[in-house]
C-alpha cells in the first residue's frame, strides 16, 4: 500500500450506518488511553490522522477509516474508562458487540494492551470474546519504549498467561514512538486483507 489515499469514510453509531462496501476491514480495540490512535497513526505514517486525545474516551463511535482503497481500519471506542456513565459504557459495548459478531468485512481484530501492565479484565474479556467468536486476534502490546528491552519478554510472558494466549495467533511488540514493531504490524495484517 503506498498510504497516499486515506480518509475518515464515516463514524457509525450503529450497522445501519455502516459503509455500503466490500472492502475487507480491520478492527482496532483496546482500552482507552492503550495508544490506538498513536499506532494507527503510526502504521499510516500520518501524525493526527486518527485523532489522539488527553482525555481517554474521546473515540464515541466506530471510525472507519479508508486506506487507499484496499481496507478500512475500524477504530472502536477504548473500553473500561471510569468517567463515562455506566449507561453510556453499555450502550458502547452494544454497539461494539453488534459491529464484531455481524459484519461480514470484518476479517481480524488488532487487540492492543499497555507492554507494561498485566492485562486488565476488560482485556481479557476483549480476548475471550474474540476467540470464542473465532475471530482472527493479532495482539500488539503498545508502549514498549516505556520498558527496557531486557524486560520485554518478562511483560510478554504476564500477558501471554493473563490471556491465556492462543499461540497462533501474532503477538507484536510495539511503540509508536521509536517505531519498534511497525513492519510486523503490517505483515499481520496484510495476511488478512
Amino acid at each position: 500500500m503506498n498510504l497516499n489515499n486515506l480518509r475518515l469514510t464515516v463514524s457509525a453509531p450503529s450497522s445501519k450506518q455502516y459503509p455500503e462496501s466490500d472492502l475487507p476491514e480491520i478492527a482496532l480495540a483496546g482500552r482507552s488511553n492503550v495508544g490506538k490512535s498513536s499506532f494507527i497513526n503510526t502504521l499510516l505514517n500520518r501524525k493526527n490522522f486518527a485523532r489522539t486525545s488527553a482525555n481517554p474516551g474521546k473515540t464515541q463511535l466506530l471510525n472507519f477509516y479508508n486506506i487507499d482503497e484496499t481496507v478500512h481500519f475500524v477504530d472502536v471506542p477504548g473500553y473500561g474508562y471510569a468517567r463515562v456513565s455506566k449507561g453510556e459504557r453499555e450502550k458502547w459495548g452494544k454497539m461494539i458487540e453488534e459491529y464484531l459478531t455481524t459484519r461480514e468485512n470484518l476479517r481480524a481484530v488488532v487487540s492492543l494492551v499497555d507492554i507494561r501492565h498485566e492485562p486488565s479484565e476488560d482485556d481479557c474479556m476483549m480476548y475471550e470474546f474474540l476467540k470464542y467468536y473465532h475471530i482472527p486476534v493479532i495482539l500488539v502490546a503498545t508502549k514498549s519504549d516505556k520498558v527496557p528491552r531486557g524486560k520485554w519478554n518478562r511483560q510478554e510472558s504476564i500477558i501471554r498467561k493473563a490471556l491465556k494466549f492462543d499461540s497462533t495467533d501474532d503477538f507484536i511488540i510495539f511503540s509508536s514512538t521509536d517505531k519498534t514493531g511497525l513492519d510486523e504490524a503490517w505483515r499481520a495484517i496484510e495476511k488478512f486483507i
